[in-house]
């Protein structure tokens, strides 16, 4: 039994409300053990033998049927998010300040080159993911970046607390 982390995209903003315990109760109706959330922006923590594409499907398909809507799922094991956390390049910031964008494959080798709006945000490249610093802090950013419209953000502290608690769950 594999310990993963399904994060919801552009769930609990902009009117697309899921509570968690919603969330919670759809992993254990798709048979996913032990299912877990972690804070309020879409993290759903469990073990499952099954493949991830079966994961993301059975998710994608249940949250949307649960808020009438779209939802992507990305998904990333105990291990990746772990992994994740400790490739941040901009650890000298504090976790909170430093974001890693999920995506569901590699980012294009020229995928920061178009991004806008830069004030003093810091980006690079990791192997599923983006990361970006906000020394200023993310809510005062103007960044705009096309190559992670289809991911979803979480910061490294947020990283970091979900590697630990899959881990716990393997």
């Amino acid at each position: 039994m594999t310990a993963y982390v399904a994060l919801l995209r552009a769930v609990n903003v902009g009117g697309r409300k899921l509570i968690m315990k919603d969330l919670k109760a759809i992993g254990e109706e798709l048979g996913l053990a032990s299912p877990r959330t972690f804070i309020a922006s879409g993290n759903l923590l469990f073990a499952s033998r099954a493949t991830v594409a079966e994961l993301r499907e059975m998710i994608e398909a249940r949250v949307g049927q649960h808020m009438r809507a779209d939802v992507s799922v990305l998904i990333r094991t105990a291990k990746e998010m772990a992994d994740v956390a400790a490739a941040n390049p901009f650890a000298e910031l504090p976790g909170s300040k430093v974001a890693a964008i999920f995506l569901n494959q590699a980012p294009s080798h020229n995928a920061l080159e178009s991004a806008g709006g830069i004030i003093d945000e810091r980006l690079a490249l990791g192997r599923r993911e983006i990361y970006v610093a906000y020394p200023s802090g993310m809510g005062r950013s103007k960044l705009r970046l096309p190559a992670a419209a289809a991911g979803t953000a979480r910061n490294i502290n947020s990283v970091a607390k979900m590697a630990e608690l899959a881990r716990e769950m393997e």
